[in-house]
């Protein structure tokens, strides 16, 4: 039989990624992410299992973010006990990461029964942090560049993808057929990572869309970087960075520490509050055989890649709530990215009524979130069931993207020897997907479509 591959998440929108393999008499699923964003989406990780969880063989996973991963403990806790192959940084990453989003589940629910704000009595978390650790004990990391048997009939390898640590280009062959999912797809030359590594060939391949209707700003992002911690200077107040623990913080105290050492920017308070992200930044630096010759060189020399003049570490809710009685300027740096959840909702809530606030977006921010409200212009969010104004200035920049834009992803894509049979456009939201596809017809010649939620196809 011809080995085929069912979209069951990150068709249509950016989150929840899930791709099932069927092949070789095996099914895999590629990817276990969860949906995040609008209420829709974020409903259907809710849902029964797309699949039934004790007929996996294995789970391959391309990263360790959320929207590929942090669906696991549920597929743990609802009878999956295969092995979960990734690279050995998604791995020492996953470790820190899926406890965590076990916990902030656990506490959003006890908080919203504790308040009542909640429609279903008592709220319950999505899993616990027993599902996440029997997650963790079904990890299998494999070093990049190797090949490996997640099934009988079946070879795999992960090659570096240059998105956050450990992540990872998925490459299956199976009856003949060879498949190949970009993952997250990184960007070319930028701080601290590899590029993105090529590839050769495919007979199916996924690729990424995220920003495929766009270019990021040619600049490096340090212009607004610099603006936004002047105006923090200026006003007294407070900067405000909303950021994935994994990937955007490193990059930020990456750049922090670069703007200071050249001499653009005073030596401000920097406040790092995200045990995740603390644990995340050491383990970045534990793995320098992923680094670019910038950052090896900066260890090299005796430096920190990741350590500004003046980094506090905040790894206590104590530590944190300390930081309501400072006086700025000071730049705190808290999860989560697209402000749905995490530390960064009590700084907001406490500091957005602010006009000397400001506020830093430094990523993508998904349909339906809090991210996305704000940087279109919202002039109140709730948080915590209450309205919050908006007083504090919004900066937003790309240029820190960690996603390939249209650009790179298309430079990537003209890196295999031949075009794949069949290209599929997925993580993206249907106007960037479908402009994607339409360049990579026009540009490449290749046959491509854009994904669709539920869809099945052969490989």
């Amino acid at each position: 039989m011809t080995p085929t591959l069912t979209f069951l998440g990150a068709a249509g929108t950016v989150t929840g990624a899930k791709f099932l393999l069927q092949a070789a008499g095996a099914q895999l699923l590629m990817e276990c992410g969860m949906f995040q964003g609008l209420r829709a989406l974020r409903e259907r990780n809710w849902s029964p299992p797309p699949v039934a969880p004790g007929g996996l063989a294995a789970v391959l996973l391309s990263h360790a973010h959320i929207d590929h991963s942090g669906y696991l403990p549920r597929l743990a806790r609802d009878g999956f006990a295969g092995p979960i192959f990734c690279s050995p940084g998604t791995a020492d990453l996953l470790r820190i990461m899926l406890p965590d989003a076990a916990r902030l589940q656990e506490e959003e629910a006890e908080y919203r029964n504790r308040a009542g704000a909640t429609r279903h009595r008592p709220a319950l978390p999505l899993f616990s942090e027993t599902d996440a650790a029997r997650a963790l004990g079904l990890l299998r990391h494999v070093e990049l560049e190797k090949t490996f048997a997640p099934a009988s009939g079946v070879v795999a390898r992960f090659l570096p993808s240059g998105h956050i640590l450990g992540a990872s280009i998925v490459e299956v062959t199976a009856e003949g057929r060879r498949l190949v999912y970009s993952g997250d797809l990184g960007r070319y030359r930028v701080p601290i990572l590899r590029d993105p590594a090529p590839v050769a060939a495919a007979d199916t391949l996924l690729v990424e869309s995220t920003y495929g209707d766009r270019d990021h700003p040619h600049d490096d992002g340090t212009t607004v970087i610099v603006e936004a911690v002047e105006r923090a200077v200026q006003r007294r107040g407070f900067l405000l960075v909303p950021a994935f623990a994994i990937g955007r913080t490193q990059d930020l105290l990456y750049l922090l520490r670069e703007l200071e050492s050249a001499g653009r920017l005073p030596r401000v308070p920097v406040y790092l509050d995200s045990p995740m992200a603390i644990e995340a930044t050491a383990i970045y630096a534990r793995h320098p055989d992923e680094h670019d010759a910038e950052a090896t060189g900066v260890a090299a020399a005796g430096g920190r890649p990741f350590v500004p003049g003046r980094l506090h570490l905040c790894r206590t809710t104590a530590d944190s709530r300390r930081l309501n009685d400072l006086d700025g300027p000071a730049i705190v740096i808290a999860g989560s990215g697209m402000a749905t959840g995490g530390r960064i909702l009590h700084h907001l809530r406490r500091r957005l009524p602010e006009a000397g606030t400001t506020v830093l977006f430094v990523g993508y921010q998904a349909a339906g979130t809090r991210g996305r409200a704000l940087r279109e212009g919202a002039d109140r969010v709730r948080i915590f069931g209450a309205d919050v104004p908006v007083r504090a200035k919004i900066l937003a920049t790309d240029a820190l993207s960690a996603h390939a834009d249209r650009g790179e992803l298309l430079r990537w894509l003209a890196g295999f020897g031949a075009p794949p049979a069949m290209t599929w456009c997925v993580h993206g939201e249907s106007a960037a997907a479908a402009a994607l596809r339409d360049d990579i017809r026009r540009r490449l010649g290749w046959t491509c479509e854009v994904a669709a939620d539920g869809g099945r196809t052969p490989v």
